[in-house]
Order: C-alpha cells, then sequence, then structure tokens
C-alpha cells in the first residue's frame, strides 16, 4: 500500500486555486445581486390587480391613460389619473411635471411603487413621442388582455 504525500508547493498551489475560486465566486454572487435589485419589472392594471406586482420594490406600470381621470392640485403639482389595460384601472399619484405628449387615452409607463391601499405612486412617467410608438410592454400587455378578454 502507497501513501501519497502532498508536498508543501502542492498545498499552496492548491490554496491559491481555493482563494481564486472563492473571489471568483463572490464576485459573481454580488454582481447578480446587484443586477437583480436594479431590474425595472414591467406590469400591466390586470396583473398588478391579480397581485402579482410585489408592493416594496420599483416597478413600472403601463396602459393608457383613462379619459375622465386626470385630475390636477390647484395648489401642487400633484396629478392623480387612472391607467387601463381595457379590462382593468389601478389609481396613479405623481408629483411633477408630465411630458409634453401626455395626455387622455395615451400609452404611457410609470415608474414607482404599489402602495398598500392599491395606488400606484409613480415617481417618473413617460408618454410615447408619436402617435405610431406604443412602449413594447404598453403594447404586448393591452394586446393581451384583448385576446384574453375576446375584445
Amino acid at each position: 500500500m502507497s501513501v501519497i504525500r502532498v508536498g508543501k508547493q502542492h498545498k499552496k498551489r492548491l490554496a491559491i486555486l481555493f482563494i481564486v475560486l472563492a473571489g471568483v465566486g463572490i464576485t459573481v454572487a454580488l454582481a447578480i445581486t446587484a443586477f437583480s435589485e436594479n431590474m425595472l419589472y414591467f406590469f400591466s392594471p390586470t396583473q398588478i390587480l391579480a397581485g402579482e406586482a410585489p408592493q416594496n420594490r420599483v416597478i413600472r406600470v403601463g396602459g393608457l391613460v383613462s379619459n375622465g381621470s386626470v385630475k390636477r392640485a390647484t395648489d401642487s403639482l400633484k396629478i392623480d389619473f387612472e391607467v387601463n389595460d381595457h379590462v382593468n384601472t389601478i389609481p396613479v399619484q405623481y408629483t411633477g411635471i408630465l411630458p409634453d405628449l401626455f395626455r387622455e387615452g395615451q400609452g404611457i409607463v410609470a415608474i414607482g411603487r404599489m402602495q398598500a391601499d392599491g395606488t400606484f405612486l409613480a415617481d417618473e412617467v413617460l408618454a410615447k413621442h408619436d402617435e405610431n410608438y406604443m412602449p413594447p410592454e404598453v403594447a404586448s400587455a393591452l394586446k393581451e388582455t384583448k385576446s384574453n378578454q375576446g375584445i
């Protein structure tokens, strides 16, 4: 029976290899964590009302601004409006200056957080830039809800 002896040189190489592998593993784990924290997930009003959207995370919501829903505060930049996907509607609150192209019936994407009361608190509102363009997420969400409802 033979005994394999590992010399000091082999132990050093093994230790260095272990340290390099641990460093690479930690770097990959940190990169994945940072990437997942910075993702902005898109949800339609139907998905939000179904409970698919997280309450404590920044998300994007998109759809059409409901006709007759825009209400501007007289003493501040606060604006309340509703976003719909032809099936469901959610209320949105925004404080700030809206894009020039924002109007009722317009496709928009709002970035912000869902509140416990079911209102979406927007930090930013984006509107389509011409009559022929709609953000891809909004267009696909509207198409999906139309096909699901037979509209």
